[in-house]
């Protein structure tokens, strides 16, 4: 839940309460006394049940995760710093994964490039024979022919 807005929003449902309750009773003057009671007796009984409501949503008690089950804990920040530390154990876990990941892809690479190097350097042709546009076509012969 975001107490930044709740707060706000609480104030604002208090401060309309307050408004409509005013304009209830400022009517209320011209009622018969057993109407005027009645009223009185529902409000009452509506401001007992917004008391416990407020009061249950403020001391509901958080949902904490033990292994694979869940646990109701109290809604308290001890340890703030602790749990955040061990909260962000699995991020720094996928962080070092993709750095690995990328080390071996980059690694993978170099070495694709490097016997590509090697065939070229170790072959009977000079490497600019491979760069001139004769040698291509003679390459295109050569595989037909056979």
């Amino acid at each position: 839940m975001n107490t930044a807005n709740t707060l706000p929003n609480e104030m604002a449902a208090d401060r309309f309460a307050r408004r409509v309750t005013a304009r209830l009773t400022s009517g209320t003057d011209d009622l018969p006394y057993d109407i005027s009671e009645r009223l009185r007796a529902a409000r009452m009984q509506a401001l007992a049940k917004r008391k416990v409501t407020v009061q249950v949503r403020r001391a509901a008690p958080a949902v904490l995760h033990s292994g694979d089950t869940a646990v109701l804990g109290g809604g308290n920040d001890r340890g703030g710093w602790w749990n955040a530390l061990v909260s962000a154990i699995p991020l720094m876990a996928l962080l070092v994964g993709l750095v690995v990941i990328n080390a071996a892809q980059d690694e993978n690479g170099t070495n694709e490039v490097a016997e590509v190097d090697a065939a070229l350097l170790t072959d009977e042709l000079p490497p600019a024979a491979y760069s001139d546009p004769g040698f291509v076509q003679f390459l295109k012969t050569a595989n037909t022919s056979n």
